[in-house]
């Protein structure tokens, strides 16, 4: 199987910007299907609020009863000092600190089990997002996926999966503590001096425009980032599968240059983008401390004038702490909502795609009796409305019979295919075994009828023995060695260090191109279809390999009818109807003789092959 180059998925990096590489097109909208797709999870999703709502409260608190615990020894001290009192009220001052204990343990044990219902959900969303999606891919369209990159599609599956449930788990509950505790925080603080409040919000717009200045500017470095890093996978991987083209044709020094290059520029990028979002830290401390300043000069200023207790500084220089965090993670998690929102609306546009036509419920046909007779009934088709490529065709091909599909490169010979094997439904007219349309019958029914030799391979990286199997997952040891016996590879693979056991790689090089066609073949004469549809797989072999391949070709047909997409027209001199296409047309259609006497594009095509070969 050939790898797939995916564009890999942002990382979750520190910083306000880490993670964002887009913007959703329809936030609101996105948002709206999110929201509703949630509503499954609402029970489990209001323990959470909950929880986290609480486990703020009882953190919020906490500074505050310090505080008290301050004061009390601030006035035992004073009071032993001056007289008033007998000293420190050590007991008293326990009960204070056991209370703080108590509420900071009743906080993190609420934190855990809104961390861990959380962790759950996150959990259940992916799992149930890829379940849909993998269910979903197998009720649509072939015209879906022709029109889809395979990495784009599996980014779906992976990465916007992966990325949606990550930032559903952190900003979630990063929304929730964070307006908790902005709000508990800024209670809290008016409880213990109005004023000290009000100077402390002076310092807020300046905090927020730096925030948002960082942003502004580390945004553009922490997306350009990911499109390097991207860059630079697939330069490694490239070059790493190209290994030995790279060195045939002495281009190292060239891939150094391009690696190096893109590693620079990912390297500026990614400096420029850590170095932003790192001055995040500093610079709010830096107003935190400046806040701290104020508050203990004016603090200090309160308490001479009685107006607050001297542990109500400490409780306050806390609070300004608190206050300030909060600030900074809601700022991160608006933009942790942007990449979350990109990622489900790309999740919901794969889910709301337009799904194939229903299979029909009831069946009237006996399938074990099917595969006789194809018949085409003035078929008309086009991948486009308004350019129709097949016109008012007719045909009828009977069992045993070989049906040849030829015309040059691009000239739309596997389109017949596809429309026999339901991949796209006609136009008008219909197509008919032994006089049942096929849009009559259950597409799993449809396809059972059918087996399929194809140019290009496709094994996976498994047995020799499970790769046959894989055409009749029933089939025992010995069928599969039988079908192997009957496509002539069977000498071949009793050759290789453990038979049958063998591990094919995931690139299947580990065989050679025709021992891969010959397994191919073995897999269908396993499966043994009514109907075949071969595409000629002989081009890029030996003679004696492409002797081998024809041998077992031609037992795999007898008996069959068959769909032949011919590359070489010596080959299909027997064939019972050869299908002539030309820019999609069928042009001609007929015998070999037939054809020939007609002196038209066919005679052309076979007459430009055949002095090709005699020169």
């Amino acid at each position: 199987m050939a790898k797939v180059q995916t564009k890999r998925k942002p990382m979750m990096g520190r910083g306000p910007m880490a993670g964002t590489g887009e913007k959703a097109k329809d936030f609101k909208g996105t948002a709206k299907k999110l929201l509703h797709y949630l509503g499954t999870y609402k029970v489990s999703i209001f323990f959470v609020i909950l929880f986290a709502v609480v486990s703020a409260v009882f953190s919020i608190v906490g500074p505050k009863i310090l505080g008290n615990a301050t004061t009390e020894i601030f006035n035992g001290l004073i009071g032993k000092i001056t007289g008033a009192s007998a000293g420190i009220d050590f007991s008293k001052i326990a009960g204070i600190l056991l209370t703080l204990l108590g509420l900071y343990i009743i906080s993190m044990i609420f934190s855990y089990l809104q961390g861990l219902i959380m962790s759950g959900v996150n959990q259940k969303v992916a799992y149930n997002l890829r379940d849909q999606i993998s269910k979903k891919m197998h009720r649509l369209p072939l015209a879906y996926f022709e029109s889809k990159t395979t990495g784009e599609i599996l980014s779906r599956v992976t990465n916007d999966v992966d990325t949606l449930s990550q930032s559903l788990d952190q900003s979630l509950t990063q929304v929730i503590t964070s307006i908790t505790t902005l709000i508990g925080v800024l209670i809290m603080m008016l409880t213990i001096s109005p004023l000290m409040t009000l100077v402390t919000f002076l310092i807020v717009p300046v905090a927020l425009f730096l925030m948002m200045f960082i942003m502004k500017h580390s945004q553009k470095y922490f997306m350009a980032q990911q499109e390097y890093l991207g860059d630079i996978n697939g330069t490694i991987e490239e070059t790493y599968s190209g290994h030995d083209i790279v060195n045939l044709f002495n281009s190292q020094e060239k891939v150094q240059e391009k690696f190096d290059k893109t590693n620079e520029a990912l390297y500026r990028t990614a400096w420029k983008s850590q170095f932003f979002s790192g001055m995040m830290h500093p610079i709010m401390q830096f107003i935190g401390n400046i806040g701290y300043v104020i508050v203990s000069i004016l603090g200090g200023w309160l308490v001479i004038q009685n107006q607050i207790a001297v542990g109500d500084i400490l409780s306050f220089s806390q609070y300004i702490r608190q206050f300030m965090n909060p600030l900074a993670q809601i700022a991160q998690v608006g933009n942790l909502l942007q990449s979350m929102m990109a990622a489900s609306e790309r999740v919901f546009e794969f889910l709301d795609e337009k799904e194939e036509v229903k299979d029909v419920e009831n069946v009237t046909y006996d399938l074990s009796k099917m595969g006789n007779i194809v018949n085409f009934d003035h078929v008309s088709f086009g991948y486009n409305k308004n350019r129709i490529i097949i016109h008012d065709f007719n045909a009828t091909m009977k069992k045993g019979q070989k049906i040849a599909i030829v015309g040059p490169t691009g000239a739309g010979k596997t389109t017949i295919v596809k429309l026999l094997m339901r991949f796209y439904d006609v136009d008008s007219g219909s197509i008919n075994i032994d006089g049942v349309n096929i849009k009559d019958m259950k597409r799993d029914d449809l396809r059972s009828l059918f087996g399929m030799v194809l140019q290009d391979t496709w094994l996976y990286s498994d047995t020799i023995m499970e790769n046959i199997r894989y055409g009749n997952l029933k089939a025992t040891d010995e069928q599969v060695e039988d079908a192997a016996i009957a496509s002539h590879v069977d000498h071949f693979i009793r050759t290789l260090p453990d038979g049958y056991n063998m591990v094919l790689n995931e690139e299947s090089d580990n065989v050679s191109q025709g021992q891969k066609q010959l397994l191919t073949i073995a897999r269908v004469i396993l499966k043994d279809p009514k109907i075949l549809i071969l595409d000629e797989a002989t081009s890029s072999v030996d003679t004696r390999m492409e002797q081998l391949i024809q041998q077992a070709m031609d037992q795999l047909m007898e008996g069959r009818t068959s769909f032949v997409i011919a590359h070489r027209l010596s080959t299909i001199k027997n064939a019972n109807l050869i299908l002539v296409m030309k820019d999609g047309d069928i042009v001609e259609q007929g015998t070999h003789e037939e054809l020939l006497k007609k002196n038209g594009f066919y005679a052309d095509l076979y007459n430009s092959q055949f002095e090709s070969i005699s020169e």
